[in-house]
C-alpha cells in the first residue's frame, strides 16, 4: 500500500493514499464484484443420475464460496481506499517543552507531531534515540510525557519496547479509561497428549481488547491444529483491522475449500472496547459464556453452527454495557458438559454467582475444579475456561 504526506498551506496536513493507489484500489474491487456477479444463480442440474448431481452440486457450492469470498474482499478494498489520516506538526512551544525533558533523561527527540485518524483518538508520533548510549523502556518514557503532557499515556502496540542508540520511531496513544485482567485454566481429554482447545488475547492501539476460543472437532493433536488454525487467521485478520464479520466469513470460506481435511471448529469471540466499557459476543457454535457483575450474572449464547457447515455464516451479535469489576467468562462445551446435569448451563452461572476471588486467574482455577467434581474427575472432553475482569483505572487489583 502506497502513502504519501501532503502538507496544507495552514501548516497542517494529510497523510493519505496515493490517488493513483486510491483509485486502483476501487477499481480492483469494482472487478471483484462484477467477477463475484458472474458467479451467482440458483442451483440448476440437467443431470439425471445421483452421482452426477451431487458432484454438480459440489461445483456450485464451491463457486458460492468463492463468490462470497470474492465479495468480502471487495468490500474490505473499498473500505481500505476511504482511510485516510491527518498529521499535524506538534506546536512548538510544547515540542520544545518535551525534546528539553526527554534531553534531560539523555534521550534525543524529534519529528513530533499529531496523527488524527476518523473516528478514532488523536496519537503522538516522534523518533527517539539514546545517542550517548545504553536502553530505556519505551513504556517508561511514555510514563515521563503524560507527566509533562498531563495525559495518560501508552506506547502503541506496534512500537518498539526499547530506546537505544538507533534511531527509530514510536507512537503514542491515549490511555484507555478501563483495564483488563486474564486468566485461564485447562484440562485435556483422558489418554490424550495435547487439548483440541485453542485460545489467544490481543490487544490494539485503539483501545480494542478481544479473547478468542476455538474448540475443533474430537480431541488431541489433529483437533488443536484445527482450532489453532482458525486462531492464526482471526489474529491476522483482527491485526489487519478487519472487522470481525468480514474476517468470520473469510475464515469460514477457508475451512470450506479445505473440506474433510478441516475438521469442523467452534469460534467464540468477545471484542471489548475499553474507551466505552463495552464489548461484543460473536459466536459460531460456541458454548454459552457468562457476564458476571457482583452476585447476577447473564447468560450470553446462541444457536448457530461451527465454521465449515455453510458457505456464509451470520453469527448472532450479542452487545453488553459494563461497568468497574465486572467479569467475563467463556468456556468450551467440554466444560459445561462434563457437569452433567440436565439444567447445566444453570448450575454453571449458579456457581459463577456465588464466586467471591478476584483474580481472573484463581476465579479460572475455581470453576475448573468445580466442573471436575462433578465429574468425578473425569475429563471425557477438553476443557477451557477463560475468565477477564474489567476494572477502571485506580480500581484493578
Amino acid at each position: 500500500m502506497v502513502r504519501k504526506m501532503r502538507l496544507d498551506k495552514q501548516g497542517g496536513g494529510a497523510l493519505e493514499m496515493v490517488d493513483y493507489g486510491k483509485r486502483r484500489l476501487l477499481t480492483c474491487a469494482d472487478s471483484l464484484r462484477e467477477l463475484a456477479k458472474s458467479l451467482d444463480g440458483e442451483f440448476c442440474s440437467p443431470g439425471r443420475d445421483r452421482e452426477g448431481i451431487l458432484l454438480e452440486r459440489g461445483q456450485w457450492e464451491n463457486r458460492q464460496a468463492l463468490r462470497e469470498n470474492l465479495q468480502e474482499m471487495a468490500q474490505v478494498m473499498t473500505r481500505v481506499a476511504s482511510e485516510a489520516f491527518r498529521v499535524r506538526p506538534m506546536e512548538e512551544r510544547k515540542r520544545r517543552l518535551v525534546c528539553h525533558f526527554l534531553k534531560a533523561e539523555g534521550i534525543l527527540a524529534r519529528n513530533l507531531f499529531y496523527i488524527e485518524r476518523a473516528e478514532q483518538r488523536t496519537s503522538i508520533g516522534l523518533t527517539m534515540s539514546l545517542p550517548k548510549g545504553g536502553t530505556m523502556k519505551s513504556e517508561d518514557v511514555a510514563a515521563l510525557l503524560s507527566v509533562v503532557l498531563n495525559k495518560r499515556l501508552v506506547m502503541s502496540v506496534a512500537s518498539p519496547d526499547l530506546v537505544d542508540e538507533a534511531e527509530r520511531s514510536f507512537v503514542l496513544t491515549q490511555e484507555a479509561p478501563f483495564v483488563v485482567m486474564t486468566g485461564a485454566a485447562r484440562a485435556v481429554k483422558e489418554n490424550e497428549d495435547s487439548s483440541g482447545d485453542n485460545y489467544a488475547f490481543i490487544e490494539s492501539d485503539c483501545g480494542k481488547f478481544t479473547m478468542l476460543l476455538s474448540d475443533g472437532t474430537g480431541s488431541g493433536e489433529k483437533a488443536g491444529r484445527d482450532s489453532g488454525r482458525i486462531l492464526d487467521l482471526m489474529e491476522k485478520m483482527i491485526e489487519a483491522e478487519f472487522d470481525l464479520e468480514s474476517a468470520v466469513n473469510l475464515v469460514n470460506s477457508a475451512v470450506l475449500a479445505q473440506g474433510r481435511e478441516q475438521g469442523l471448529s467452534t469460534l467464540d469471540i468477545c471484542s471489548l472496547d475499553l474507551f466505552e466499557g463495552s464489548c461484543e459476543f460473536h459466536k459460531v457454535g460456541a458454548a454459552a459464556s457468562f457476564v458476571k457483575r457482583d452476585y447476577l450474572v447473564e447468560q450470553i449464547d446462541s444457536h448457530c453452527l461451527p465454521l465449515g457447515v455453510f458457505q456464509s455464516v451470520e453469527p448472532e451479535i450479542i452487545s453488553c454495557e459494563l461497568m468497574d469489576g465486572d467479569y467475563i467468562i467463556m468456556m468450551t462445551d467440554g466444560v459445561l458438559d462434563a457437569l452433567g446435569q440436565k439444567h447445566y448451563e444453570a448450575a454453571m452461572k449458579s456457581m459463577i454467582a456465588k464466586m467471591q476471588e478476584q483474580n481472573p486467574k484463581e476465579m479460572a482455577k475455581k470453576l475448573l475444579q468445580f466442573v471436575l467434581r462433578a465429574s468425578g474427575g473425569r475429563v471425557l472432553d477438553d476443557m477451557t475456561i477463560l475468565v477477564l475482569g474489567l476494572w477502571e483505572h485506580g480500581n484493578s487489583l
